[in-house]
Parts: C-alpha cells; structure tokens; sequence
C-alpha cells in the first residue's frame, strides 16, 4: 500500500524533532490548566461507563498518555513517528506504545472505551479527515467517548484553514464543523470547551475541545 504523503511528512518531521518537541511539551502541558480540565472530564465520563481501554492518539513522547493513566485509565499510546514511540517507551516503560496510523488502527471494532486525540488531526488534509472520524468510530464501543482538540476558527461556515505550524503544514477548523462531520457518522456531542484566541500567545487562534459519545444504539 503506497503511504499518503501528509503521513510520511508528519512522521518524518516528528522523527526529526522528537527530543525537542518532548522538552517543549512537557511543561507546557502543566501549564494548560483548561486543556486538563478538559481530560480530566473525559477520564470521568469514562470510568462513570466502567472498566475500559483508551487510546491516545497521535501521543507524541507519551506525556499525555501517562497523565491519562495516573487519572485511573487503562491507557496506551499510538504515534506514527518510530522516534516519538522510542522516546515514550523509554520515559514511561510501565505503559504501552505503538507505532501506527489512526487511520488503520490495528484494534477490533468496538475495542475502546475512549479516544483522546490531542491536536492529532490538524496535519490531516480537510478531505482526508472523515476517514479518519470514521476509524474512531470504528474504534469505540457504543457509549464510547471521544476527546478531540485541534486549534479553530471563529466562523461557523468557513471551510478548514491552513497554517504554518512549525513542524508541517497544518489546518485549523470550524467546532461546528468538526461536530458536523462527526455527527453524521453516530457521534453525539456531549460537551465543548473553547480556549479563547488571547490564550495563544504566538497566532491568536481559539483551541477547540469538543467532547463527544458513540450512540448506544450503533453497531461497533
């Protein structure tokens, strides 16, 4: 199968920048009071479901995966990047790490409790992204939730935006687009939390976090 190019490019780019992208990551998540918030949430919502699995994907050196975990979750964390995987291997070796793609999960249908994807779209292009939705639909158990966080914009009918992150291009969205697209395929929203434009001190974009449940009532 030829890989897609936006996957080869983010895989290489992170590969390149794995150890400085973890020492900027880091202590910056400490500091991201609203997006812990937005995860500690989650973890509820989950562990209220009962016991489970959650994925974190596009989990970078692993950071967020332990914090999942040390929040109760049976947690494990999948990045394309080989390099990414090694590091988080390394710094949390009590946790699990694959390498793979999120759109081609080696995971049986209905396999999860929850999917946490932390800025792991935005370097997905705009026409690639409902195949992407649909994996974590796969993916998740009836009643299963999602946390999806990618930087936004503030016009409800505008189309995805690009922008020149500093790893590789990158796109920033609409969350009533987001929701759109994920309601189509069985995802019910259950909450969202917008960071304001003035918190991101470097481009002035909002943060989306968008909260959503796979119906009870579909099929994995």
């Amino acid at each position: 199968m030829i890989e897609a190019n936006h996957l080869r490019t983010t895989r290489e780019s992170y590969g390149r920048l794995a150890e400085t992208y973890a020492e900027f990551a880091r202590p910056l998540f400490e500091q991201e009071h609203l997006d812990r918030a937005a995860i500690a949430a989650f973890a509820g919502f989950v562990r209220a479901g009962g016991d489970g699995t959650v994925a974190d994907l596009g989990c970078g050196p692993g950071h967020v995966t332990a914090h999942l975990h040390a929040l109760g979750l049976t947690a494990f964390g999948v990045d394309l990047s080989p390099e990414m995987i090694d590091l988080a291997r390394r710094t949390h070796p009590h946790l699990r790490f694959d390498v793979g793609s999120m759109t081609e999960l080696d995971l049986a249908d209905g396999a999860l409790s929850g999917v946490l994807a932390r800025y792991s779209i935005i370097h997905t292009p705009p026409e690639r992204v409902p195949e992407t939705f649909a994996e974590f639909h796969r993916v998740l158990a009836p009643g299963g939730l999602l946390l999806l966080s990618f930087q936004a914009h503030d016009e409800p009918t505008a189309p995805p935006e690009p922008f020149d992150h500093q790893v590789a291009l990158a796109y920033r969205w609409s969350p009533d687009h987001v929701a759109g697209l994920l309601r189509e395929i069985g995802m019910v929203e259950v909450a969202r939390l917008i960071l304001a434009g003035r918190e991101d001190t470097k481009r002035r974009f909002p943060q989306a976090h968008l909260l959503l449940r796979k119906s009870a009532e579909a099929q994995p």
